[in-house]
């Protein structure tokens, strides 16, 4: 699933912070202090963000062609 624009919940745009999500977590930052660091304070943000699952490596692994 692709990230969503905005938060289901409350709008406020979030996909611009989840490559910087992903990268803070990478680099060993739990995901509570990742969060913390970009601002994402709304319990609703959090949700989006740490309920997304990357699928589209696992996807492309089916392609047809």
């Amino acid at each position: 699933m692709i990230i969503p624009i905005r938060c289901f919940s409350c709008g406020k745009p979030i996909a611009h912070l989840y490559p910087k999500y992903k990268k803070l977590v990478e680099d060993g930052k739990s995901q509570k202090e990742a969060l913390d660091e970009l601002g994402i304070k709304r319990y609703c943000c959090r949700a989006q963000i740490l309920g997304q699952t990357d699928t589209l490596e696992l996807v492309n692994k089916f392609k047809k062609f």
